[in-house]
């Protein structure tokens, strides 16, 4: 009886953090579309493409809603003891964690598609460097932001804003970061020491790599004791009836 006692705590607690992070997420969701406009203008502008399959606000919703109903399945089905709630809690962790091994799967095996995905941003990157930095707000703080905090210039290099608009309103000079600071920056005062954003960010994956495997072995683990537990309980509510 303590066994089963002591499962259950571990599914409401584990399901009232998904229940908590649900709610979040809706809220954000409620957020994007009530005064979101700019979030969206700014993933419109990065990637085009999403604005026409799917709307922001929506999907945050959806994505609230649908962590609300797998905490609601867990917590229910653990207190209540519903032999129901608890397989369909099982059957949706199991989709998730096939998914997620599939897509990893896909991304090893197929280097291809990385490839077609780092063209398209390097693509982006570049244009929105020459003809939207300095011009459009969104676009300038987000890079902006970036390159303060991987301390990197452009995209490849300090090159790419040449020829730019920013680099013809500001009588071509270049953003404050790529001269460490130095005011104006001037091609010749450029710090040699300063990468592009792209070489910037593959350093900070390598140096933090084991953080980013870390988290995602620790969500994988946490899916694989939620099914066990789910599962152990299913199971002894079942041999009590």
């Amino acid at each position: 009886m303590g066994c089963v006692s002591f499962l259950k705590t571990m599914m409401f607690v584990f399901n009232g953090v998904i229940f908590v992070g649900g709610i979040a997420v809706l809220g954000i969701g409620v957020w994007v579309k009530v005064d979101g406009g700019s979030f969206v203008k700014i993933l419109g502008a990065a990637v085009p493409q999403l604005t026409q399959l799917v709307n922001v606000g929506y999907l945050c919703i959806a994505i609230g809603a649908f962590l609300l109903l797998m905490g609601f399945l867990g917590c229910c089905g653990a207190v209540k003891e519903n032999r129901c709630m608890l397989m369909l809690f099982f059957i949706i962790i199991l989709v998730i964690f096939i998914a997620e091994v599939a897509g990893a799967v896909v991304v090893l095996a197929f280097s291809a598609v990385s490839q077609i995905f780092l063209e398209h941003v390097n693509d982006w990157a570049l244009k929105s460097l020459r003809e939207d930095y300095g011009m459009e707000p969104e676009i300038t703080t987000i890079w902006n932001a970036t390159m303060k905090e991987l301390k990197c210039c452009g995209f490849n290099s300090y090159t790419d804003f040449k020829n730019s608009s920013f680099s013809s309103m500001a009588n071509n000079s270049y953003p404050l970061p790529c001269c460490s600071s130095k005011d104006p920056c001037r091609e010749t005062t450029i710090d040699p020491e300063v990468k592009g954003c792209y070489l910037a960010f593959q350093v900070f994956l390598n140096k933090n790599g084991k953080i980013v495997g870390g988290v995602a072995l620790g969500i994988c683990a946490l899916e694989l004791a939620a099914m066990v537990v789910s599962l152990i309980l299913f199971y002894k509510i079942g041999s009590k009836s």
